[in-house]
Parts: structure tokens; C-alpha cells; sequence
């Protein structure tokens, strides 16, 4: 028996993303949901919304997403040995969406191929990531590749919640000689029990969300999560210093709204500050803050105001490259943070990430949480290339806010439905999108695709 070579540098060797072809402009949602001028705009930071119709699912989005990457990256699926799915857009309460995707190999044969989908709100595709890095890293690798899809439809009840919906996938090829190389064993996670966010009524989509406390169970996540990423770093690799935000050059982070993200900066400046208050001049404004308790500080309005203005530089230093995704689609759920590594990758060019250190923080309401870091060691310009985000994102549809409305009625009125034909039109979609047929008396799904030019 021939012993496979142990796996090095392994990471992601390619990614790419899907988002639907159509958006609605918050500012004209804003008029007409009759709210005031910039509560979406600038209260979320958000400028548009993606989002789809009957004719959309969570297996045909990921079965676009994943046939398009392998069609744009040349990839063969004799090649793959594990796909892991995370994602919470729940269809079957058994049947998982890898096994739907797994129709996509069959030309192949290849049907040896293991993984599995993981659910826990946003944090599923990190933990599929996790799952597939794991498994190349073990004496469980057989050398083949492997393939992470993340993907949500987030929609939410009309109401306060519903701009902050979106819909995306991404798919990563993960191998060894990875041009982002996953640093093992630096990663912090953090997990405890919460109902901030939550999906119990299986008769529909929309999820129970209790608003204020999935802030504060973000921002704690963060503190947790990034206090135990340094605690790792400065025992295995901070050389000496005591490590913080210095040693990491991009930070991106889940981005259920983008003015999430900026207060998720602030607090990683904030937990820098608690570290050591004394460490650097920039902390000289923020002095009266030493002997707020950190359970105090998670509604101090003060004190969340100082070190947004305080971590502002870094901020657009180290983290708003990697909003353009999220503020142009929405939230993706699962594939949030991916789609901020892509969106990174499209905006810096490599002379800048050459060697540098990216972290991604996840979380995932209820709750589960991890800041993690990769390290930029080859060219990623193909990759930049090849997913042309900028580009894609100027290729979609605008809709008046009307018919986002009707498309969010249609979907409500369909969930679940049975001996269904859906009637979206499928000269809306971009081509290559898979998209739903119909659902037989027996809740099976017909799909079929649109052609390529």
C-alpha cells in the first residue's frame, strides 16, 4: 500500500461566488416602506439587495455555483474525494443539499466522495471549511481535492428585517500548495447557548430573531473568539510581542449588515485596549474607558462610538476592501465571510497580500463562533480574474421595490408547496443558472439550466 505524501500549505487554491440577477436599491425601499432617509442606507450600510423568486431553491443556487466553478477553473469532478455543504435554507429535514449535488457527478462516476452538510445558522460553511481543511491535514486523505460550498437564501417577514436579507454561494476548491494557506493552530472559537436568531416554525422560511441581543451575542463573539486567537498567537507565533491587531494585515468578518462589521472592527480595537491600556498613544482619548466592565461595555453607547472613531483607519485599512460584496448583496448567511474573502481578493491586488496575513471572523447566531487566518503565499490574480466581481455585480437587474415585494409574496405563498410549477420567468436569470422545474406529488424537484451565451 502506497502511503500518500502529507499534505502542506493547505488553504484555498480557488473560490468563486453566485448571487441572483436581480437586486432591489435600498434607497427606494426606503421610500417605499415609508422609513426615514438612510435607515437602510447608512442605519445598516447597505446599498442593494439580491434576491430570487419561485424559480430559485438552495440546491439550484448551489448547483450553479458549483457547476460554474468548475467550468471557469477547469476542475475535473473525478478529482474530488470530499464536498462539504454549509447552509441553513432548509428544503428536506433529511435529505441533504450535498446529495443533491451530487447529480453533477454523475457524468463522471465519480461517487466515492465524502462529506456531508453542517447547520448552525452563518457559521455552517466555516465549519464545512474547517471539516475539509481537517480532513486533508489527517491520515484520512486518500490525495484527492476538495470542494466547500456556503450558501443561504436569507429572507425574513415583511418588516424592520426584511433589508437585511440577500442571497449568495460560494464555492472553494481546498488543496495542498494553496495559495491562501490556512495557518494551523491558530484559530479561536467560541460557542454558547443563545436564542438570538433562530428558524423553529418549519412551515416557513422566515427565522425569530431577536434583534438587540444578536448584537451583543456578535460583539461577545468577538471578544471570546479573538482573545483566544491571540492567546494562540502568542504561543505560537507572534515572535516575542505580545500579539493584536498589528499582526494581522486584513481582517474580514460576517457581515449580516455591513454596520455590523464596522462595530465588530471597533471591538477588536476594544479588546486590544482592555489588553493593554497603556500599550500605545492612540488608546490616550479612550483612557476613561479602563474601568468599564466588559459586561457593562456591551450597551455603552459611549463607549461603542469611541473606538468606532477610533479603529476608523484600520478599518479602511484592513477590513472595507472586503465589503463590496456585502453591501452590494445582502446577507448570504453561510457564505457571508466567504464572500468578504472574495471580495478582498477582487479588490487588492497580490503586490499588496503578498505574504500577509488574512483573518475571517464567523459567527453563527445561537451560538457558534471562530476568527481564523490564512497566510497570502502565491499569486492570486487568477483567481481576482476569474471572478470579475465588480464586473458581475454591474451585469444585474434593477427592480422597483414592487416587485421585490411580489417575489418575497410569491416565495411565502409557495414554501413548502407540492405538485408545483413555479412561475418565475426564467429569462430573468443569468445564464448557467440552474433554476426549479417543478415539485411532484411526492415533493421531488425537476431542475433545469439556463444555457450558458
Amino acid at each position: 500500500m502506497t502511503a500518500v505524501t502529507r499534505a502542506e500549505n493547505i488553504g484555498v487554491r480557488a473560490i468563486d461566488v453566485y448571487f441572483p440577477s436581480r437586486y432591489v436599491d435600498q434607497a427606494e425601499l426606503e421610500q417605499h416602506d415609508g422609513v426615514s432617509a438612510g435607515k437602510y442606507t447608512i442605519g445598516l450600510g447597505q446599498s442593494k439587495m439580491a434576491f430570487c423568486d419561485d424559480r430559485e431553491d438552495i440546491s439550484s443556487v448551489c448547483m450553479t455555483a458549483v457547476q460554474g466553478f468548475m467550468e471557469k477553473f477547469n476542475v475535473s469532478y473525478s478529482d474530488i474525494g470530499r464536498l462539504e455543504v454549509g447552509t441553513e435554507t432548509i428544503i428536506d429535514k433529511s435529505k441533504s443539499t450535498k446529495t443533491a449535488l451530487m447529480r453533477l457527478f454523475e457524468e463522471s462516476g465519480n461517487f466515492s466522495v465524502e462529506g456531508i452538510d453542517t447547520t448552525n445558522a452563518c457559521y455552517g460553511g466555516t465549519s464545512a471549511l474547517f471539516n475539509a481543511c481537517q480532513w486533508m491535514d489527517s491520515a484520512a486523505w486518500d490525495g484527492r481535492l476538495a470542494l466547500v460550498v456556503a450558501g443561504d437564501i436569507a429572507v425574513y417577514a415583511s418588516g424592520n428585517a426584511r433589508p437585511s436579507g440577500g442571497c449568495g454561494v460560494t464555492c472553494i476548491l481546498v488543496g495542498p500548495d494553496a495559495p491562501l494557506a490556512l495557518e494551523f493552530p491558530l484559530r479561536g472559537t467560541f460557542m454558547e447557548h443563545i436564542y438570538d436568531f433562530y428558524k423553529p416554525n418549519m412551515s416557513s422560511e422566515f427565522p425569530t430573531v431577536d434583534g438587540p441581543l444578536s448584537v451583543t451575542s456578535y460583539v461577545r463573539a468577538v471578544d471570546h473568539a479573538y482573545t483566544a486567537y491571540l492567546d494562540k498567537l502568542d504561543k505560537f507565533g507572534s515572535g516575542g510581542e505580545a500579539a493584536s491587531l498589528k499582526d494581522i494585515d486584513y481582517l474580514v468578518f460576517h457581515s449580516p449588515y455591513t454596520k455590523q462589521v464596522v462595530k465588530g472592527l471597533a471591538r477588536i480595537a476594544y479588546n486590544d485596549f482592555m489588553r493593554a491600556p497603556e500599550s500605545s498613544e492612540v488608546f490616550a482619548e479612550v483612557q476613561q474607558f479602563k474601568e468599564v466592565s466588559r459586561e457593562e461595555s456591551y450597551g455603552n453607547k459611549v463607549l461603542e462610538k469611541a473606538f468606532i472613531d477610533l479603529s476608523k483607519s484600520a478599518f479602511a485599512a484592513k477590513t472595507e476592501p472586503s465589503l463590496l460584496a456585502a453591501r452590494n448583496i445582502g446577507n448570504m448567511y453561510t457564505a457571508s465571510v466567504f464572500f468578504g474573502l472574495a471580495s478582498l481578493l477582487s479588490e487588492v491586488p497580490y503586490a499588496q497580500l503578498e505574504g500577509k496575513r488574512v483573518a475571517l471572523f464567523s459567527y453563527g447566531s445561537g451560538c457558534a463562533a471562530s476568527l481564523y487566518s490564512f497566510r497570502v503565499r502565491a499569486d492570486t490574480k487568477a483567481i481576482a480574474d476569474t471572478i470579475r466581481l465588480r464586473e458581475r455585480l454591474e451585469l444585474r437587474t434593477k427592480v422597483s421595490p414592487v416587485e421585490f415585494e411580489r417575489a418575497m409574496e410569491l416565495r411565502e405563498k409557495t414554501h413548502n408547496a407540492q405538485e408545483y410549477e413555479p412561475v418565475g420567468n426564467v429569462d430573468d436569470l443569468f445564464p448557467g443558472t440552474y433554476y426549479l422545474q417543478k415539485i411532484d406529488s411526492m415533493w421531488r424537484r425537476a431542475y433545469g439550466r439556463t444555457p450558458l451565451n
